[in-house]
């Protein structure tokens, strides 16, 4: 890092945050609010440099004013335990698109209800075709929480951090390495919930329930090892584990006992998994029709609710977590409530609201199907219409396009915003997250942990994966 770099971004905050015997304090919170726009650009389109250097202090102003990466282990633990007879699902959000702007009205969104019981999180294929590292997303994340004053823990998950049964079957050492060297960049980015999805490797071929799961049980608890070696002292990092894929057959009470018999006898004396994902019937990005619109989706709530009982009751986990579900109608959110899901995953919602917007130029949206035309040609089936082909692979578009999106005209973002805020709402409400402020208050007492103004992931780090968000 150049010697000036950091000096001179403190500097010009002089007044408002200072550095003192290796900490940063906020001396105007008001004036710093009003900066954080561009230390947040900095942070995400800066040189390296740069970079890092607005990625620290981001991090650092946020502890210092309460607002804290936090794992919700302890939440979901007494959840388990049947401490917690109010029945709410935690949402978790996708943000592929203008993350900053849309944890902001994720923030003002949670602020009109006083909702605390949620998550912000990105998958391993997320991370590579949206183009944001885990340090650059969780920098955009805590920016957000400081511009709309929020104050308390930030849970920040890494989504689907799944084997891809390709790269696994050629060379299995290799997909577990990048997928640990994935988890080692994701903890010290600030993602202390992290989903482990090896449900890739379930053989339904196999004669017995533990044949069919054993690599999946096997390869999950190896992973549950490595990240209770990593985590930070104090952080007891949220697992998730899944044991049906998305997209394929409905998940079984017998398959969670097979999956759990041979998990917990590899895990024996560790802190485990904490939820459980279940195949209900959806897909990711749902199914899409011809015309463009979506097919209906037809969820089995009874396997969601048989499911979320017997994850509480056998095994004291939180519950079943839903994937899939952002393409879902308005009218179906609250079942999972009712279901008792204690996580639903959603993401595809959000991407559509941002691209299809009224204020989301048109010329934009054509230079981005231009560039889809020539760049997933290969992925385009003989039979899919125009709209069939960009609703699937437009996605892929996110990254080189990151920057025109950041900066569209203060009217379009704040317009923008406010149909994502509306959207937050009423999904919060749905979920019955209202009020959870305080009972994640009782729960989840996150610790202060500071980092070396050079630490974070090196600038250009790219992976290219493919796999599942929602």
């Amino acid at each position: 890092m150049k010697t000036n770099t950091f000096d001179t971004m403190l500097q010009s905050l002089n007044g408002i945050v200072e550095k003192q015997n290796g900490r940063v304090i906020v001396k105007d919170e008001g004036r710093f609010r009003d900066r954080i726009d561009g230390l947040v650009r900095e942070a995400v389109f800066g040189d390296p440099e740069g970079k890092a250097s607005a990625r620290w202090l981001i991090w650092e102003a946020a502890q210092a004013l309460g607002i804290r990466p936090a794992s919700i282990q302890e939440l979901y633990a007494a959840r388990g335990r049947g401490e917690i007879d109010r029945p709410f699902t935690v949402p978790a959000l996708n943000l592929r698109m203008m993350a900053y702007d849309s944890a902001r009205a994720v923030f003002r969104a949670a602020g009109r209800l006083d909702a605390g019981a949620l998550i912000f999180e990105i998958a391993r294929s997320e991370i590579s075709y949206s183009d944001q590292r885990p340090a650059e997303y969780t920098a955009a994340v805590l920016a957000a929480a400081v511009k709309e004053g929020y104050r308390g823990p930030v849970f920040i998950q890494g989504d689907h951090f799944q084997t891809a049964l390709k790269r696994f079957n050629a060379d299995r050492e290799s997909e577990l390495k990048s997928i640990r060297d994935l988890i080692v960049e994701a903890i010290a980015g600030g993602f202390y919930n992290i989903d482990i999805d090896t449900s890739t490797l379930v053989d339904l071929s196999k004669a017995t329930l533990d044949e069919q799961q054993r690599l999946n049980y096997e390869t999950c608890a190896g992973f549950t090892r490595f990240i209770r070696e990593h985590e930070p002292e104090g952080v007891t990092v949220s697992i998730g584990g899944e044991i049906g894929e998305v997209g394929h057959k409905n998940s079984t009470p017998e398959e969670m006992d097979a999956f759990m018999a041979g998990y917990l006898k590899l895990t024996e004396g560790l802190t485990g998994i904490s939820k459980i994902s279940l195949q209900t019937g959806t897909s990711h990005g749902g199914v899409v029709l011809p015309d463009g619109t979506l097919a209906k989706v037809a969820i089995d709530f009874d396997v969601l609710r048989t499911m979320s009982e017997k994850a509480r009751g056998e095994y004291g986990l939180a519950g079943g977590v839903q994937h899939g579900a952002s393409t879902l109608p308005d009218s179906a959110f609250h079942k999972f409530v009712d279901a008792g899901a204690c996580e639903v995953h959603l993401a595809t919602g959000f991407m559509t609201l941002v691209m299809e917007h009224e204020m989301t130029p048109e010329s934009l949206r054509q230079e981005m199907y231009d560039w889809l035309r020539v760049n997933t040609a290969d992925e385009r089936k003989a039979t899919d219409t125009d709209a069939q082909f960009f609703y699937k692979t437009r996605k892929k578009s996110i990254g080189p396009f990151k920057k025109q999106f950041w900066s569209l005209s203060d009217g379009a973002r704040e317009a923008i915003g406010a149909s994502l805020e509306e959207q937050f709402h009423f999904l919060f409400d749905q979920l019955k997250i209202a009020g959870t402020r305080d009972l994640v208050a009782r729960h989840v007492h996150p610790v202060e942990i500071h980092k070396s103004p050079s630490a974070g992931t090196p600038a250009g780090r790219k992976e290219s994966v493919e796999g599942l968000s929602d």
